[in-house]
């Protein structure tokens, strides 16, 4: 009888536990006979943050039918139905990202091209937000629920929200979901490597133990014990292109009473910006800046004036923001922030270890004597190309009116990627298509035109003489797609009108528990 294909993930953590859900349910689809063990710390403390997701850890739970109310209460989560983008086209300018498509709900006569809601908005010079169903509900501060007279809560439509929670109680909660996966409590000291082959035979424990394993994933965050500090992984940085470098992270606590913002905010400053996360009771916020223009004792009192009130800081976070070149090295794989690291301002980070896991496991996952060098190039090349694909997106953000402050000017004159140049430049004779992104992650979720839009359209980027005309080559098309905004723009208006708020939400799903 063949013995079990053994799988050691080495950090637990929202991305390590993402990594055992996700590899343990491909295992039994594939009918492989794995065993996975996780190993983690409890010497190590589990520091909570606010962290935001993107609809793809909704696609997640659902997918592992975890109840969604539970995971609101034991995390502290609230919704994330978009991004509030403060003071980053220009100072006292504000706009709305909303993560839903519109595209989806409605049926288009055979042949319409796609993205034809969004060329139709900025022809006719009308928000693009407005015509999303988050659209209203963000500008309210609503959840995506109403509540039946039998007191039942049912939602509003059809589309995937994301969620903001603290991270180290969703690691917690993912851990108490997990069956058959084995929590190993102990520090990894060393390794031991193949003499043949160079591949991680087994870990080294602090108490003097060893672990051995056929495969290894590096969970370990900035560490990267294994994946770097073992294997050498070499790292592409994006400082030139994303300018910002380090963190002052800090929370405000939520008044009782208070509304909850459904959103997170991004709001720009004098040299980065600073983001507030809901949580149920607190905001975690951070100003990450560059200190090329800004000491962090300059950050803090920055911080507090924009607020109006002192902040108590936790600590001062310097960080390099990029990618591994190779995530995949023989029988290692290293995945979260072990793999990389962009500023947090799309919320890039648990949105691609969850695609990057669902990659892994439906095209590669097997028993790793089966997987060869020509699976871990091309998995590289996905990966590489996903967070290239981040990067250009969030550049984008950076292309913007402002020059008030010598950070704005060097962003402006020095830190816009050729590739983020090259869409624009696109994008000012043709707009925006889906057929632009090819599909390199099997259909899994990736940044396409459905978050592209809001904030092309924010930040003033889209032409609308282009727009114009490509709507005016089809009579017939602008006349559906003109009907079709000003439709979804009244129901969703109306639909907000009936909608929780966000607190009020909040509330009646914790007095269920």
């Amino acid at each position: 009888m063949a013995k079990p294909i053994e799988f050691v993930i080495v950090g637990g953590g929202t991305a390590g536990w993402i990594a055992a859900f996700i590899i343990q349910d491909s295992a039994r689809r594939k009918k492989l006979d794995l065993r996975i063990k996780v190993v983690e710390s409890s010497k190590i403390p589990t520091v909570g943050v606010g962290e935001a997701t993107t609809a793809a850890f909704r696609v997640l739970i659902k997918h592992f039918g975890i109840d969604e109310f539970e995971f609101l209460r034991k995390t502290e989560a609230t919704f994330k139905l978009g991004i509030k983008h403060e003071d980053w086209r220009r100072k006292g300018f504000s706009y709305f990202g909303p993560i839903d498509d519109p595209h989806q709900v409605v049926a288009v006569p055979p042949g319409t091209p796609d993205d034809y809601l969004n060329v139709y908005a900025v022809s006719a010079g009308k928000p693009v937000a407005d015509m999303h169903m988050f659209g209203p509900l963000l500008e309210r501060k609503k959840a995506p629920y109403a509540q039946k007279p039998d007191g039942s809560l049912i939602p509003l439509g059809p589309f995937h929200h994301a969620y903001h929670f603290d991270q180290a109680l969703v690691g917690k909660f993912f851990a108490s979901k997990s069956k058959g996966v084995e929590v190993v409590d102990a520090l990894v000291s060393g390794v031991e490597r193949d003499t043949e082959t160079g591949d991680i035979a087994a870990l080294v424990l602090d108490d003097g133990g060893r672990l051995p394993a056929d495969f290894f994933i590096d969970a370990t965050g900035f560490r990267k014990q294994l994946i770097v500090k073992e294997l050498g992984a070499a790292w592409k940085s994006y400082a030139q292109e994303l300018p910002v470098n380090r963190a002052l992270p800090f929370w405000i606590d939520i008044e009782e009473g208070a509304e909850i913002a459904n959103y997170t905010r991004a709001w720009a400053q004098s040299s980065g910006w600073m983001w507030q996360i809901p949580t149920q009771f607190r905001y975690g916020c951070g100003y990450v800046y560059s200190d090329a223009f800004l000491t962090p004792d300059e950050a803090k009192a920055e911080v507090e004036a924009a607020l109006g009130h002192p902040v108590e800081t936790r600590g001062d976070i310097p960080f390099s923001i990029g990618r591994l070149e190779t995530p995949w090295i023989g029988n290692c794989l290293a995945v979260g922030l072990s793999s990389s690291f962009l500023e947090p301002l799309e919320s890039t980070s648990i949105h691609g270890t969850i695609v990057q896991m669902m990659l892994f496991a439906g095209r590669f996952l097997d028993d790793p004597e089966k997987m060869t060098p020509a699976n871990r190039d091309d998995y590289n090349a996905r990966v590489g190309r996903q967070v290239d694909d981040f990067r250009t997106f969030v550049n984008m953000h950076y292309m913007t009116e402002r020059d008030d402050t010598p950070f704005w000017r060097d962003v402006r004159a020095h830190r816009i990627h050729p590739e983020t140049r090259a869409r624009h430049d696109r994008w000012q004779q043709d707009m925006p298509r889906r057929s632009h992104f090819p599909d390199y992650l099997d259909g899994l979720p990736h940044i396409e035109t459905q978050l592209y839009y809001p904030v092309l359209d924010g930040l003033g980027l889209l032409d609308r003489d282009v727009a114009k005309a490509e709507m005016a080559r089809d009579p017939k098309l602008r006349s559906f797609a003109k009907k079709t905004y000003d439709g979804l723009v009244k129901e969703y208006k109306q639909a907000a009108t009936k909608a929780l708020g966000h607190a009020e939400f909040l509330r009646l799903v914790r007095e269920m528990g």
